[in-house]
């Protein structure tokens, strides 16, 4: 066998140098850091001073570098997307077409700033055709935020590939942060600025101008709250309103608006012509339908979808007899009729740092930006009349000096040199002799030339006076915002409105429609409820699914409401009217409230208003409870007991509490050493070396302590004052015959 030999494998690139030794969390943390600040910064913070964020501002430039202005003819999205995403922004087609879309659509912009030609999308949340489809070109109120950019208003910068340069801002002609508003998700922070009225916001300017000193309050007497593209009536207070806008935080509560139409014979019908911004009205159709499927509003009959260009929803109610009002208040409170625009005007300074501004903040920094557009479009304007007076000077002397001057052309070898040598010229001025045309040699031509100098020399002293004096500046600032807000015209009309919120109580309006008949609540163990109409007399007559039996029995009413009391410590309210029937096992309870299946029920009873119960963790800390504070209409319910929850005792007319530890031992006190607390952790009811609390019980003095065993049998102690101490006791060993299991009642 001969030997083989093995050629060794060629050498790779030496990487030694490209690798960095450093500890994982502090690599991580520094690229993370990075990323969190190139999102911030470049896509989900808008800037203060054009209220853009970098993909809007790149589609609008995009799109007036393709001359689309309002009277050209629109150009096919597919394009414009084209155009953005190869020279300006580096992602994916479909973000791009997405802003241009949303810039299009007069239901998501106060003032659009794309005039869309095709679909793109309607208010029931339709999506928009495909960008090849439709068609787009720039608005009035762009070309507004647009105006100046030719003229050295603002910086420019490099493209991500170096090939061009983009605008870092736009002149922005009017507060288009306030005016359009914007919302985003950044890393760590976020952003949601609602629409205004760009009118409004144009004279808290001008207030502004004239009172730098004038407060947020001052500012509202213009400025009274958003102004949303789909209308709505804002029932927000003014007093948070003014909080929200003096702090850059708050919320805006904004409702659809709506008439009653008469139907005749005494019935009528509710007419919803405006919802709220940002909800679909497919989506709230929907959820109207399902409320009333689920009967959980029992005011309302039915709806329809009458629109057409107009919104136009119909709520027909259940009775005549119910008020439009309580019926509206109901829904206010059950669907997306009424919904809460939160605030938090979270942007970026001229500088590009983030942060929260206040409503006075934001007009400061818009109208400092408007400042400095003026002062460069003044200084580059400027610069092209000191050349062309240069020229013009150039040109004066040759009409001066004229014979001599066509002499030189025509018989020297070079003119050029020999005019700027014989008249003292500038090789500009020589330059645009030399291409002066014979026929703009004649006196009148002269008499033109030094019409045209007089005038700019003119507009140079205003010029240069103007950059003298920080009064006139700002007085220019303010007729141009004037000038603006002639020019959006109608688009200032606005179209929310503000109101305050009746004070009606919708829930007794509710009840009052609910047949009140008795039912008995029957829970399983596995968690399955129903309602039984009547009394159920005889228990065992119940059937449950394989393996399951009965735990809590509650009669009632269909009109009370039902208390649930988790081992987590929260208390859930459910509707009887609303419980599923008997005729089968019923539901799941963890369906209708948010139960985690690891959750323990500790008890089920019927609300009764003033009543109050002790309620106990396993730790032994308990307190008495006012059970009206245990009402919640949140499926999570409500948090009142910190611990896990073990007992939840009637406490009616007793005035004495007795209780039993793991350890066998009972202790008695009154009931008066118990704070009364509407949530918390409580006091210490007994002292326990190793376990915890078992059981409680609550009786009156006047009678005897009573238990049950499990064979249902029950016993009196009447000499239960052997055991009477003070809370927080350790107690004595239970009295013999004590039920064994150490429970008062059977579980």
């Amino acid at each position: 066998m001969n030997d083989v030999t093995t050629a060794p494998p060629p050498a790779g690139p030496d990487n030694s140098g490209r690798i960095i030794d450093e500890p994982l969390s502090e690599a991580l943390s520094r690229r993370y850091l990075a990323y969190a600040l190139s999102v911030i910064t470049d896509r989900a913070l808008p800037d203060v001073r054009d209220g853009l964020k970098p993909v809007q501002r790149r589609v609008l430039y995009a799109m007036r570098e393709m001359r689309l202005n309002p009277e050209a003819a629109a150009r096919k999205c597919a394009k414009v997307v084209g155009e953005v995403m190869g020279g300006y922004h580096p992602h994916g087609d479909q973000s791009i077409y997405d802003t241009l879309v949303r810039m299009a659509q007069e239901f998501a912009q106060r003032y659009p700033l794309v005039d869309g030609q095709g679909n793109f999308g309607n208010i029931d949340g339709d999506n928009p055709a495909a960008m090849r489809y439709t068609e787009a070109k720039l608005t009035t109120a762009a070309m507004l935020l647009l105006d100046g950019i030719d003229e050295d208003a603002v910086d420019f910068k490099p493209t991500y590939d170096g090939a061009d340069t983009e605008p870092v801002v736009l002149p922005t002609g009017f507060p288009n942060l306030l005016a359009n508003g914007t919302t985003g998700i950044a890393v760590g922070m976020a952003t949601s600025i609602p629409p205004h009225n760009a009118g409004e916001l144009i004279d808290a300017c001008l207030l502004l101008l004239d009172n730098p000193n004038a407060s947020t309050a001052d500012l509202m007497a213009h400025v009274k709250g958003p102004d949303f593209p789909t209308g709505g009536v804002i029932v927000e207070p003014a007093h948070s309103l003014l909080e929200t806008y003096e702090t850059g935080r708050g919320g805006v509560r904004l409702r659809a608006a709506w008439t009653k139409e008469d139907t005749g014979r005494g019935t009528y019908q509710i007419v919803v012509t405006q919802v709220p911004y940002q909800v679909k009205k497919a989506d709230l159709v929907e959820q109207l339908a399902e409320l009333i499927e689920a009967k959980k509003a029992p005011l309302l009959g039915d709806v329809r979808d009458e629109s057409a260009e107009d919104v136009r929803l119909v709520l027909e109610p259940k009775s005549r007899n119910v008020e439009p009002e309580v019926l509206m208040e109901s829904l206010f409170k059950l669907s997306a009729l009424e919904t809460r625009f939160s605030v938090n005007l979270n942007v970026l300074d001229a500088r590009g740092t983030p942060g929260v501004m206040s409503l006075k903040q934001a007009l400061q920094a818009f109208l400092a930006h408007r400042r400095d557009v003026l002062v460069r479009r003044a200084r580059h304007r400027l610069a092209k009349i000191e050349a062309r007076l240069h020229i013009l000077d150039g040109l004066l002397i040759a009409y001066l000096n004229l014979d001599e001057v066509i002499r030189i052309v025509r018989y020297e070898d070079e003119p050029k040199a020999r005019l700027i040598e014989a008249f003292a010229l500038t090789e500009i001025q020589a330059e645009a002799i030399l291409n002066t045309r014979l026929r703009q040699l004649a006196r009148l031509e002269e008499m033109e030339l030094r019409r045209e100098h007089a005038e700019l020399a003119d507009e140079r002293d205003g010029i240069l006076k103007m950059l003298d004096s920080d009064r006139a500046q700002w007085k220019l600032v303010g007729q141009g915002l004037k000038d603006t807000k002639a020019q959006l015209g109608d688009l200032n009309r606005r179209r929310s409105v503000f109101a305050d919120a009746p004070q009606v109580d919708a829930e007794a309006a509710m009840e009052a429609m609910i047949v009140r008949e008795p039912i008995t609540v029957i829970l399983s163990e596995r968690g399955w409820i129903r309602a039984a109409r009547g009394r159920v007399d005889d228990p065992s007559e119940l059937k449950f699914k394989e393996g399951d039996k009965l735990a809590f029995l509650v009669p009632g009413e269909t009109t009370d409401k039902l208390l649930i009391f988790a081992s987590d410590g929260r208390f859930f309210t459910l509707g009887c009217d609303k419980l599923p029937g008997a005729r089968g096992h019923g539901e799941p309870v963890r369906l209708m409230i948010d139960l985690d299946d690891k959750v323990g029920i500790v008890d089920v009873f019927m609300h009764r208003p003033g009543a109050k119960r002790v309620i106990a963790s396993k730790e032994g800390y308990g307190f008495i409870l006012p059970v009206d504070e245990a009402l919640a209409n949140r499926r999570a319910g409500k948090q009142v007991l910190n611990g896990k929850a073990l007992v939840c005792v009637p406490l009616g007319d007793a005035d004495h509490l007795a209780v039993i530890g793991d350890n066998g031992k009972l202790l008695v006190f009154p009931t008066a050493e118990l704070p009364e607390m509407p949530r918390g952790k409580g006091v210490k009811l007994q002292s326990y070396r190793e376990g915890g609390l078992r059981d409680a019980a609550a009786f009156k003095g006047d009678d005897n302590l009573t238990t049950v065993d499990a064979s249902g049998r029950t016993r009196a102690w009447p000499e239960w004052r052997e055991w009477l101490g003070r809370r927080a006791g350790a107690g004595k060993l239970a009295p013999k015959g004590f039920p064994a299991n150490k429970r008062f009642r059977p579980k």
